[in-house]
């Protein structure tokens, strides 16, 4: 019996063991010769890529203008928090002063035993000194009531100042925290963005443009390359257009205001700066920095913005195109107006 029961379970576990590999092998078949087949992702073409690149990269410069407000208003926190500590501690100074002479004037007062100086110019051994010592008495003790009145002052300010400086440190870091939202945002977009063209060839990039037009612009010299059709509103256009000009081929770098890297309004910033005009940090201010002009009214040196929130800036040059900081894939570059939807533009004064 014991003989014939042991085949029998061996028997019966191959038996499923066999009955397992065959439904491990038919489905492993129908995952490779259906499922595989039927449900894979197709590979996106080299035009889907640049499509989905060209959008993380707009989303992520709508980050990066947010960053830079937040950042323009952490920064004037930051300035404002400094004079509010400098001017407290002069206070505090003077305040400590204007203590430490009282403190003189008691210990003197204890010292004498506490009698009005009136009283004890009275009772001095020189008599004709008395009428002249008792009006310095009378003097000196209008001057200590001023000085207590000081003290009072001195501390409700100091007091205040401490207090607008609280508000301005939860201002700051409420700021910095705002600010770590948006560079997450940004870096978040960008290395997306690195990932989908990880997935195209070097032939298929270089096909998409990254930035081989700039370089040449560039290597092109500091006259050439640019439209002279139109002349400049005045002297400071003219300054600006050329300094973007000299940063022809230079990196994009978020958040950059130069002088070797910049974002977009950073290059317009920068441009301006350099021929002595100060305009606002960010896109959404900069459209606002001068008068609206139409797109037919261009001259060189106008700001043209670009997409309904205003979130890209360049600097026109005549002719229809543009010097701007595009994305991390391209350098600053001449590019046309219309390569982008048109938003409006400023003429800076």
């Amino acid at each position: 019996m014991g003989t014939h029961r042991r085949p029998r379970q061996r028997a019966t576990g191959g038996g499923r063991a066999r009955t397992a590999a065959t439904i491990t092998l038919a489905g492993a078949a129908t995952a490779t010769g259906l499922g595989g087949t039927g449900h894979a992702d197709p590979q996106p073409t080299a035009a889907q890529v640049k499509a989905t690149v060209d959008k993380l990269y707009q989303e992520a410069e709508v980050a990066t203008e947010k960053y830079n407000g937040a950042k323009e208003k952490a920064d004037a926190a930051e300035r404002r928090l400094e004079d509010l500590r400098d001017e407290a501690a002069r206070k505090e100074d003077r305040l400590n002063s204007t203590r430490e002479a009282l403190g003189s004037v008691a210990a003197a007062q204890y010292r004498s035993g506490g009698l009005d100086p009136a009283v004890q110019l009275a009772l001095s051994s020189d008599p004709d000194r008395y009428l002249d010592g008792a009006a310095f008495a009378e003097r000196a003790g209008t001057r200590q009531k001023a000085a207590v009145g000081r003290v009072r002052k001195e501390l409700r300010d100091v007091e205040q100042l401490r207090g607008a400086a609280r508000v301005e440190v939860a201002s700051l870091k409420a700021r910095r925290a705002e600010l770590q939202r948006h560079r997450e945002t940004v870096t978040g977009k960008l290395a997306a963005a690195r990932r989908q063209l990880s997935r195209l060839t070097a032939e298929e990039r270089a096909r998409l443009g990254d930035g081989t037009g700039a370089r040449a612009s560039r290597a092109a010299g500091p006259r050439e390359g640019l439209p002279s059709s139109a002349q400049a509103p005045h002297s400071r256009a003219a300054a600006a257009v050329a300094y973007a000009h000299q940063k022809l081929g230079s990196p994009y770098v978020w958040g950059a205001t130069g002088p070797n890297a910049f974002d977009c309004s950073g290059l317009t910033q920068a441009a301006y700066r350099a021929a002595g005009v100060s305009l606002p940090r960010t896109t959404y201010a900069q459209i606002d920095a001068g008068r609206r002009v139409g797109r037919s009214e261009l001259l060189p040196g106008d700001l043209v913005f670009f997409y309904s929130g205003i979130s890209h800036v360049g600097i026109y040059v005549g002719d229809g195109k543009m010097i701007h900081a595009p994305n991390p894939s391209a350098p600053v570059r001449v590019a046309p107006v219309d390569e982008m939807p048109f938003a409006g533009a400023a003429r800076v004064a």
